[in-house]
């Protein structure tokens, strides 16, 4: 699912205008409608309802919400902030319908006693996604008194004061819920502004197919339509030397179950064979709780001091719990020198590699590394915000020539050539340990059936979080463990077959 930017948003709008052809009028009303059949479902008229409206389209927006409220006999009272902003056609065309129905009080001067407080249900429709500086004055002021009720916060289309495709500093409506029209919107990803978008929902407005198809943007957002056209399907005559060879290096001295996870997780996710490489003392370990698994032995008891790689491996995992000794550095440099297999970094070979930042250039073209935000830290530097982070992002995939995949609620998975998909799949409940090393088993496995990094990624992301939720919708989000996820495995690749 494309994530547009301020400017094609507009010009989407534009298009369909021209090209349906409706007018922006009746455009408006789709939308009105879009957001009322929303709340409808979800709120009963016992709610005492505030909309608080700009000058603008949102605004307007606002007062065709309003109407069709007070229409289904819902208690609304209408603000209309009049700060300076210049007034739109299409919500003085609002205003004039709503005559007869709805007086608007208006805000012309800093509020000092909150006109919110006896509201249930605040709707939030002061500034929509073409905001391009932060809120002051008046505006603020409103903000602020928003912010401080204690009714339910909605948003029409974005939290006003977000910009939805920049950093956004200054007063910002911290919504409960954000409606947002036709797609998603960069902002609602970013971590830093969940806490004024609040859980977003999406409606459907009718904009032009056509015009979304025929645009180009650097981001998306993955959805299970994405991930069927990605998935391969398996030929009656294929056998296990079609699904190829991973070679998995993990674990060590005490670490031996993020092996373990890692490579439960790159059989369930279709690899032909699977070679684990462990410490002596993890070799009964592995044998034991995952026998459709080969293994090789490392020369030392406890941690990777080495291994050679053989042609016939087509895909390498490293990291899971491989500890963070010189040996273990000095063997993933000599992996990096000597092989061009696609790999997947994770962990502590991640680690490793931010103790000798040079190892970076040896990266194989095609590979995929896995850092969570603390450890893409420490390989890139400090970031002042998200936005800024998202840079720092793409920069690194490119310089690697091979995909990075930021961890994290909406995972971003950055490609050389400066796209980023983001995941929609996952919950809080897989923040715990041992979930990482279950996403370094499926993509492993994945690279190594021939999927290319960033397909690989893109798939093995939304598998790993739809086996997460499958997993909590079945045990709970408090209860989850990595090892749940590696279970519903089998039913997330159901669903998408």
């Amino acid at each position: 699912m494309k994530i547009l930017s301020a400017e094609q948003i507009k010009a989407w709008d534009q298009f369909t205008i021209r090209e349906e052809p409706v007018t922006s009028h009746d455009l408006m009303e789709r939308t009105c409608h879009a957001f009322t059949h929303w709340l409808f479902e979800r709120y009963d008229a016992t709610h005492k309802i505030g909309v608080i409206c700009g000058t603008g389209n949102n605004g307007g927006d606002g007062l065709g919400i309003a109407r069709m409220l007070h229409e289904w006999n819902y208690p609304v009272k209408v603000w209309v902030v009049r700060g300076g902003g210049k007034e739109s056609d299409d919500f003085n065309s609002n205003l004039k319908k709503l005559e007869g129905k709805i007086t608007p009080t208006e805000i012309t001067t800093l509020v000092e006693t909150n006109p919110f407080s006896e509201c249930s249900l605040l709707i939030d429709a002061l500034f929509g996604s073409g905001l391009t500086r932060p809120v002051e004055g008046i505006y603020a002021s409103v903000i602020e008194n928003i912010n401080r009720c204690k009714a339910i916060r909605i948003s029409v289309d974005v939290p006003s004061g977000i910009r939805i495709d920049q950093h956004s500093e200054g007063t910002i409506v911290k919504a409960h819920q954000t409606v947002t029209f036709q797609n998603p919107k960069l902002a609602f990803l970013m971590p830093g502004n969940h806490e004024f978008v609040g859980d977003w929902h999406m409606v459907d407005i009718g904009l032009s197919k056509k015009f979304l198809k025929d645009t180009d943007t650097e981001y998306s957002l993955t959805v299970l339509k994405s991930v069927k056209r990605i998935l391969k399907l398996r030929n009656k005559f294929d056998h296990k030397g079609n699904y190829g060879h991973a070679l998995l290096i993990a674990g060590s001295n005490g670490k031996m179950g993020a092996c373990v996870l890692a490579a439960r997780a790159a059989l369930r996710s279709g690899v032909g064979l699977l070679t684990t490489h462990v410490p002596q003392r993890g070799y009964s370990i592995i044998q034991t709780a995952v026998p459709e698994a080969m293994t090789t032995v490392d020369t030392s008891p406890d941690y990777f001091t080495g291994r050679e790689i053989e042609e016939f491996y087509d895909a390498i995992g490293i990291g899971p719990g491989i500890g963070l000794a010189t040996e273990s550095g000095q063997a993933l440099e000599k992996i990096l020198a000597s092989t061009d297999k696609p790999l997947v970094l994770d962990a502590d070979a991640l680690n490793l590699m931010a103790i000798n930042p040079k190892l970076l250039v040896s990266v194989p073209k095609g590979s995929i590394l896995t850092p969570h935000p603390g450890e893409f830290g420490r390989l890139v530097g400090s970031w002042k915000h998200d936005f800024e982070k998202l840079e720092k992002l793409k920069t690194l995939s490119k310089r690697l020539q091979s995909v990075v995949l930021l961890k994290g609620a909406y995972t971003a998975i950055a490609s050389p050539s400066g796209k980023v998909a983001f995941n929609a799949t996952g919950n809080p409940g897989m923040a715990t340990g041992g979930t990482g090393d279950v996403l370094t088993g499926i993509l492993t496995g994945l690279l190594a059936q021939g999927y290319p990094a960033m397909e690989a990624a893109i798939l093995g992301t939304y598998m790993h979080g739809l086996a997460g939720d499958l997993a909590a919708h079945e045990k709970g989000i408090n209860s989850l463990i990595a090892g749940d996820i590696i279970e519903f495995l089998p039913a997330a690749f159901k669903k998408i077959e």
